[in-house]
């Protein structure tokens, strides 16, 4: 028996134009809403990310990171 899909959390998060972009596309393409989005990738998350990938992409990005908030 499936379980009940409920939003129970809520925060507020800052994201680049970027990742919010690849959010609204995503979400779009699943017929899902932007918070259901995000829930579906973060449970699913080590069966959607190829786990070396992810490990190489975020040093990329830490390495990015200081320049980009200037």
């Amino acid at each position: 028996m499936p379980r009940k899909f409920r939003l129970t959390r809520r925060f507020a998060a800052a994201m680049t134009e970027d990742g919010y972009r690849a959010l609204r596309r995503f979400s779009a393409d699943t017929g899902l809403e932007e918070g259901e989005a995000l829930s579906f990738l973060f449970e699913n998350l080590t069966a959607v990310v190829d786990a070396e990938e992810l490990a190489a992409r975020l040093r990329q990005f830490r390495t990015d990171l200081e320049a980009r908030k200037a």
